[in-house]
């Protein structure tokens, strides 16, 4: 069945479907268009603050709607509300119960987030990279791509298949190179791009993080967009993070971006574990002669000035880039090369931050 019958089909469905005040959901203004992919339906219901309990039937009855005739694909039907203006907020509002409390993600020890202020610092390749580093040791790794508008992990993984789903609903994630892996990308056709407001990207994101079998890990590594926004605001409201790893160029514009990040973590109380300089500096394979492209040094400095660790630098180098198209990251097609070499390096920092020891020095 095509996908505009699908969701044709899936509206006629949830026309049956009635909701506080005597509508139906289909008529419902708080419902989101409906996005169908290869192997995932999307839909959100958008609610007054308030009214979110009341809704809670309904949720489960579009959930059970639109599953009977996905055709196997994963349901993700999210519930949200809108906050009211803090002009609103009556006196003593100050007492009101705040956000749930983090809870842990089932099969997972420690989570690390890898973000940056802004794009195009290869945020994604190193942090792919590092948990390739981080599971060479023996530890049991997965990674998430949080990146829910840019998914980057199926062109640096090499995954081309769609996500195995179990019969409870409950994703099985990848395995590529030792890692587990889950990502919203083998899910979309093509070029299908994600257009999806806050609250269904938030729920998106909540889902791949709970609703994927990990199997018992050490360490999830969480590749974030890039910026300050809601899918960052989401994790951290969620889960307890063992701590943030910023990746930045060495340039000016990259690290006024950088330390946003920073900050941003530091508001939310999740502990930065150290800021990685990528692109640091080029060595011309013909002449041997190193240019400082970008500059050279801003992030180690920038780590100083913030009273942070700084990681380690990450050359800029055809290799990387080839075998990041390739699906071949650094560590995996050159294991003993210099920028794997420096990718575990800083694999290693970060282990012995958040407490869990590395295989090598297990007995």
């Amino acid at each position: 069945m095509a996908d505009t019958q699908i969701e044709q089909t899936i509206r006629n469905a949830l026309g049956a479907i009635e909701v506080p005040g005597g509508a139906s959901l289909a008529e419902f203004p708080g419902l989101s268009d409906i996005i169908v992919t290869k192997s995932a339906i999307a839909v959100a219901i958008s609610v007054a603050p308030g009214m979110e309990a009341a809704f809670g039937p309904v949720r489960s009855a579009a959930e059970a709607a639109v599953a009977k005739v996905a055709e196997g694909r994963k349901v993700m039907v999210s519930l949200s509300s809108q906050k009211p203006p803090s002009n609103a907020a009556p006196q003593g509002a100050s007492n009101r119960p705040g956000p749930p409390p983090r809870t842990p993600v089932p099969g997972v020890k420690h989570i690390v987030a890898v973000g940056s202020g802004k794009g195009g610092v290869g945020k994604s390749t190193c942090a792919v990279n590092i948990a390739l580093s981080l599971a060479s040791t023996g530890l049991k790794v997965g990674i998430l791509d949080a990146d829910l508008y840019g998914p980057s992990l199926p062109k640096l993984l090499g995954i081309e298949d769609k996500p195995a789903i179990r019969d409870d609903g409950i994703f099985r994630p990848f395995e590529v190179h030792g890692l587990k892996a889950m990502s919203i990308g083998p899910m979309l056709e093509g070029n299908q791009a994600v257009v999806w407001r806050g609250p269904m990207a938030t729920s998106a994101l909540r889902q791949l993080l709970r609703e994927t079998d990990w199997g018992g890990i050490d360490i999830l590594v969480v590749d974030l967009p890039p910026g300050t926004g809601d899918i960052q605001i989401s994790l951290v409201q969620q889960v307890e993070l063992a701590g943030a790893i910023i990746i930045s160029t060495p340039q000016d514009l990259a690290l006024i971006d950088a330390k946003k990040a920073i900050d941003m973590f530091a508001r939310v109380k999740i502990p930065v574990l150290g800021i990685v300089e990528n692109m640091s500096y080029f060595i011309a394979p013909d002449t041997g002669n190193r240019y400082d492209i970008f500059g050279h040094g801003g992030a180690r400095n920038a780590a100083v000035d913030l009273g942070i660790d700084f990681l380690g630098e990450i050359p800029l180098v055809m290799a990387i880039r080839e075998g990041s198209d390739a699906g071949q990251p650094a560590v995996i097609a050159s294991p003993e090369g210099p920028e794997a070499k420096a990718f575990k390096a800083i694999a290693d920092q970060i282990a012995a931050r958040i407490n869990a020891p590395l295989a090598k020095t297990l007995p």
